[in-house]
């Protein structure tokens, strides 16, 4: 929204018409930067007098001082004329018109004092070249159509408050150090929030050195509706009254928002008052920038001393009632510390306030018992609020009840009681006081606080994680004189965070802290606040990163749980209501044999299995139960996961096995839990459940390194009944020559979910062997021939393997030395199964003359004689 409204036109065709007929004559005349003669004013009520910058508004009754301060060698005559006027449709009288000949001796050492009339609601002021007949021709302008004046006065009023407000924005940007890209964008901010306006944010995309002349080039501010100036400028016309110089900016004829002195709001006046001029005189507006008594008048046309001679006109202050300031804080919940060396307090709403001198003698007025101290306040739009006065300076302001003094009274009279001093923590409250002009106003009361916080502690239980950057909250009964927060170790190491006030919470701290350099131990914030020199400290205690939890597995009847995640190893228990489980021995090649019947995960930092007690009996929770799982780590911290009970796993049991022998084996395997590769394996399992047709049996060693899948499609089983299932196993089909060791057995359901393991055999691959010679002579060792003998680990004349023969790793030989064995044969341990002595018989061949083993011959080892 622009800050100088835009209304449609009202006005006749035929107004129309002598308005755009000389607009050519001024389409260059586009900024308002040439300056003007000056003219001192200031006003007097009641006994009190304000300098014109002061004075926002007046009232019938008012003394006006007027003071042309023009130049000694000035050689045209001006003639000064104060114009009265009471709205569009009423024509003012001729005593409403003032003559000040501003070449007269007398005007120039004392002024001209007039008195606002009764009834008067504009006034307007007009330097005119002397001529004959130049008041004359002035007050029938005036008289003929007082409606164009009326609304040059209130525009031009406007347009001074809305080039005030850019003025100080260029100002104050010319204060940061232009190569501060920071600063810039920081207090550039402050400034668009204070006089709500918007810089051009493209000026921030530029390399730094170039952003700051950028944002103080003209044009490059957008000033955003500030409903408040334009009250004071035109309260009187409010609704939907024609606007020509609005207007105006709208035709092409006018250059189509090509003028943009300061900012595209402000339009170029000098459009209207063109329009009005006689053969003598044409009329070029004035633009007042007022400090102290002085109207700095700003043209955008060069005065004309030539027929038709330039009228300037000049804006003053509306006629009408006051409309004080509507500040408010820019955060309600924000507390300000009153105890800082510099103290700002961010209100906004109020764009005046900053940009002129329109309200004055602000204090900032401690309320509630025993308070009662005015700090004097200064508006900083650089700052970005109010600033209190220095420290040194903060003493109450001497308040005078003469209506005549000079000094405005105490603000604090015209002021309601305020609330008393709030009882919360260190805080109190202080109400904004001050001056609109004449008219004492009360601003906004915000909290405040006067004592540094205590009582500080960690606000939420959240544990910080070393290595990484870590977010927490602070609290304690105020937290509004915070300096700074520095994170300390036993190691003497110290580092700054970053820390702001929490949002909406008045006595929290957000604080963001980098632990990347800190490893897991104790440690402790330090929180440094202005008014005190002793720190206040919070013990903490980081961590290392917490486990990370994914899922949890749980079904009707399990009497263990599997939750998957990351650093799982830090789990120490689980408990759901009032049943605890602990995680289950961690699966290792020494523990994942046969009689296991549910191993734990091979990986208990992503896989953990969770177990009851042994011999506990199952939980008794129904399907869709939903749980909350309550996990505790080694170091003390606790961590939630909901979980749902999922229906029970599928259930088998083992019913028999049958597993066939080679005919024509030499080998007789003693375990009957050792399946040889080469021959089948048919075994029934008994399912709790009805066992569904889509369902399958999952076989896989140990390690998973082998695995297959019977199923009834694929002819390998057969359900005899939903209860009773067949399966056959063809090991060498299924897993190759090479496949070797425990196998297990689970079932698998048509979703996944699988049951537990069971062993089921231990796969062994055979050696081969064709004969046994030995010499006549007992005491020599007999030559066993054969194949794949890397298959054997050891052979033995006794089942106890006493003066066993050991086959070492990688052996390639076809013949192995053996004593003298039973007629009934030898002994042999399998590479794939050493635990079991399998026997061996073979008939003994005796051959003359004495063996000689081989080179590819494993000897056995010397043995004492026997005695």
């Amino acid at each position: 929204m622009m800050a100088i409204r835009l209304r449609r036109i009202r006005a006749t065709v035929s107004l129309a018409a002598v308005l755009f007929s000389c607009l050519y004559l001024h389409a260059d005349g586009a900024r308002f930067d040439l300056t003007g003669p000056k003219v001192e004013v200031h006003v007097t009520r009641a006994g009190k007098t304000l300098p014109i910058a002061e004075v926002p508004n007046l009232q019938p009754g008012d003394k006006l001082w007027l003071h042309p301060d023009l130049p000694t060698t000035q050689s045209v005559h001006y003639l000064l004329v104060a114009a009265f006027l009471r709205g569009t449709t009423n024509p003012p009288p001729d005593n409403w018109f003032f003559r000040i000949e501003t070449w007269n001796k007398k005007v120039q050492e004392e002024g001209v004092e007039v008195i606002v009339p009764k009834e008067a609601q504009q006034v307007i002021l007009f330097l005119a070249p002397e001529t004959g007949g130049d008041y004359s021709t002035l007050r029938s302008a005036v008289k003929g159509r007082p409606g164009i004046f009326v609304r040059a006065s209130q525009d031009l009023a406007a347009a001074g408050f809305e080039q005030s407000r850019i003025e100080t924005y260029l100002a104050a940007i010319r204060q940061v150090p232009p190569f501060d890209p920071k600063a810039l964008a920081d207090h550039s901010d402050l400034l668009a929030r204070t006089l709500s306006l918007k810089p051009n944010v493209d000026c921030f995309k530029q390399p730094a050195d170039v952003q700051a002349t950028c944002l103080t080039q003209a044009g490059n501010q957008t000033l955003l509706d500030d409903g408040h100036g334009q009250s004071v400028a035109d309260a009187l016309n409010s609704g939907p009254n024609s606007d020509l110089i609005a207007q105006a900016s709208y035709t092409q004829m006018a250059g189509a928002g090509a003028y943009s002195a300061y900012v595209g709001a402000i339009v170029d006046l000098v459009r209207i008052t063109s329009g009005l001029h006689t053969a003598k005189y044409q009329y070029i507006p004035a633009i007042a920038f007022p400090q102290g008594e002085a109207l700095n008048l700003r043209l955008n046309t060069p005065p004309s001393f030539h027929d038709p001679k330039s009228v300037i006109v000049i804006g003053l202050p509306a006629i009408q009632a006051a409309v004080p300031p509507p500040l408010h804080p820019t955060d309600p919940t924000l507390v300000s510390c009153l105890i800082k060396p510099s103290v700002v307090l961010p209100l906004d709403g109020a764009p005046l306030v900053y940009s002129t001198s329109l309200a004055h003698d602000l204090v900032l007025h401690l309320d509630g018992p025993g308070q009662g101290t005015d700090i004097p306040l200064t508006a900083d739009a650089f700052e970005g609020g109010l600033v209190l006065a220095h420290t040194p300076a903060r003493h109450a302001l001497p308040a005078s009840s003469d209506p005549d003094s000079s000094t405005p009274p105490d603000p604090k009279s015209a002021a309601p009681t305020p609330p008393p001093a709030t009882a919360h923590g260190s805080t109190i409250t202080g109400t904004i006081l001050g001056y609109w002009g004449f008219d004492p106003f009360k601003g906004p009361t915000l909290v405040l606080q006067n004592t540094p916080g205590k009582d500080w502690k960690l606000a939420d239980d959240d544990p910080m994680i070393a290595g990484r950057e870590n977010h927490l909250s602070l609290t304690a009964n105020g937290t509004a004189c915070v300096e700074k927060i520095t994170l300390d170790n036993s190691a003497d190491k110290h580092i700054d965070t970053q820390w702001k006030a929490a949002v909406g919470k008045p006595d929290v701290i957000a604080v963001t802290v980098s632990l990347k350099s800190f490893d897991p131990g104790s440690l402790h914030l330090t929180i440094h606040q202005y008014g005190t020199s002793k720190p206040d400290t919070v013990a903490a205690e980081t961590y290392s990163e917490p486990a990370r939890l994914v899922s949890l597995e749980l079904h009707a009847g399990d009497t263990t749980v599997d939750l998957t995640g990351n650093s799982l190893d830090q789990v120490q228990k689980l408990t759901i209501n009032d049943l605890t489980f602990t995680p289950a021995p961690p699966s290792t090649p020494s523990n994942q044999d046969t009689a296991s019947p549910t191993p734990a995960p091979l990986n208990p930092d992503t896989n953990l299995r969770l177990t009851l007690p042994p011999n506990s009996q199952a939980p008794k929770f129904r399907v869709g139960d939903a749980l909350t799982a309550r996990f505790t780590l080694k170091d003390g911290r606790t961590l939630f996961l909901p979980v749902t009970v999922a229906p029970p796993r599928p259930s088998v049991t083992l019913l028999s096995k049958s597993i066939g022998q080679a005919p024509s084996s030499s080998i007789h395997l003693t375990d009957q839990n050792d399946l040889p590769i080469n021959q089948q394996l048919a075994f029934s399992l008994r399912s709790i459940m009805p066992f569904p047709r889509t369902g399958q049996i999952e076989i896989a060693s140990s390690d998973d390194s082998l695995h297959t899948m019977l199923n009834v499609a694929a002819g390998n089983l057969v359900l005899q009944n939903p209860h009773t299932l067949l399966a056959t196993l063809d090991p060498l089909k299924a897993f190759g020559t090479s496949a070797f060791g425990p196998l297990r057995v689970r079932p698998v359901s048509p979703d996944g979910t699988t049951g537990d393991w069971l062993p089921l055999v231990t796969l062994v691959r055979l050696p081969v062997f064709t004969d046994i010679h030995c010499p006549p002579d007992a005491t020599q060792p007999c030559i066993v021939e054969g194949s794949s003998l890397y298959l054997v680990d050891s052979i033995s004349t006794d089942a106890a393997f006493t003066t066993p023969i050991t086959v070492p790793e990688g052996f390639v030989g076809t013949t192995l030395t053996l004593p003298r064995p039973a007629k009934t044969g030898f002994f042999v341990r399998l590479r794939d199964d050493p635990a079991a002595a399998n026997t061996v018989t073979l008939p003994i061949q005796t051959q003359a003359g004495a063996a000689s083993p081989s080179t590819n011959t494993a000897s056995a080892p010397k043995s004492p004689p026997k005695s």
